[in-house]
């Protein structure tokens, strides 16, 4: 079936396909990823798991395919907040003062980063992905280690290019994620009451590329459901910058939150903030990518300060 196409930012292809039906197909990132970089001796890193949304149909009543709308991608949200019960999972190890969810829930925002702002972070995210990629159809690019799809593996995109870095990034680049980054920080500091300077950036932080491409190894299959902190024990706090539309530059890919007797769903929207507790209070899952691609950057912060991590420097 054709496609109907029009010009996204950067002038790039937006696909929708005719008549609004999604095309079939999955697509994937990496749940674990291994440097193999140009350099002997590239680390290993953290394991890596996506996080998206669910394709469906309106439906009066706020429902879309039998599941709950948080935040329609036609709709701009300015703040929105469900609380939900905390799970355990924050009481079996060390309580940090001002940080450790006593709060817990989920919230959406399109008012803390304006849609120029995400087009100009996607750019970044563009770039570094146009020198790599990876086979299964999910692409991760991580600012801070370095990290890179590249084909079923990674590479150190720091050792990889050397001095020639600065011919793909600039320090405006990084001035603007990591302004990005601290306003995040702090949404997600007045929503829950806490403290933004007890929290910390940890890992992994990483840009994410989503097409329709068949998952190539079951590492590549993103749309598991999980638990950040099960499978990141640092996490806390999760958040998730979306670069692009939904129903416009991809069908499929909405983030959903997997309730007992319900699910409920948000649609990526450019500029769009969400945000949540990492425990087993928010399971979530991702709906496959059906068409077009999907951008999005996956922020995340700790309490603990042994776990955290700086913010990424242009060398």
């Amino acid at each position: 079936m054709a496609a109907q196409r029009r010009a996204g930012p950067g002038g790039a292809e937006r696909r929708r396909p005719a008549g609004g039906k999604a095309r079939a197909g999955g697509t994937a990132p990496g749940r674990g990823w291994t440097l193999r970089g140009a350099a002997p001796g590239a680390a290993l890193l953290g394991s890596a798991v996506l996080v998206g949304g669910l394709l469906g149909w309106s439906l009066p009543g706020g429902l879309q395919g039998g599941a709950e709308v948080l935040a329609r991608g036609s709709e701009a949200v300015r703040d929105r907040f469900v609380e939900v019960a905390c799970s355990g999972d924050y009481g079996a190890g060390r309580r940090f003062e001002g940080c450790t969810p006593r709060k817990c829930g989920r919230g959406v925002t399109d008012a803390v980063i304006t849609r120029e702002e995400a087009e100009r972070i996607r750019r970044i995210a563009e770039r570094g992905l146009s020198f790599g990629g990876s086979d299964g159809g999910a692409s991760i690019l991580d600012l801070h280690s370095g990290a890179l799809s590249m084909g079923k593996h990674f590479v150190n995109l720091y050792r990889y290019f050397g001095d020639k870095i600065q011919d793909i990034f600039t320090e405006e680049d990084f001035a603007l994620y990591r302004d990005v980054r601290r306003r995040i920080q702090e949404k997600i500091a007045q929503t829950f009451g806490i403290s933004s300077s007890a929290m910390y950036l940890t890992k992994p932080t990483f840009f994410s590329r989503i097409n329709s491409t068949e998952a190539k190894t079951t590492h590549d299959e993103y749309w598991h459901p999980h638990i950040d902190k099960v499978t990141y024990g640092s996490f806390d706090y999760t958040s998730l910058l979306y670069l692009s539309d939904y129903a416009e530059d991809f069908g499929g890919g909405r983030f959903v939150f997997m309730d007992e007797g319900s699910n409920k769903t948000i649609e990526p929207r450019t500029g769009r903030v969400s945000f949540f507790t990492s425990g087993s209070e928010n399971l979530h899952r991702v709906e496959k990518v059906r068409w077009g691609t999907r951008y999005a950057v996956t922020i995340s912060f700790t309490c603990n300060p042994d776990h955290g991590i700086g913010d990424p420097v242009l060398t």
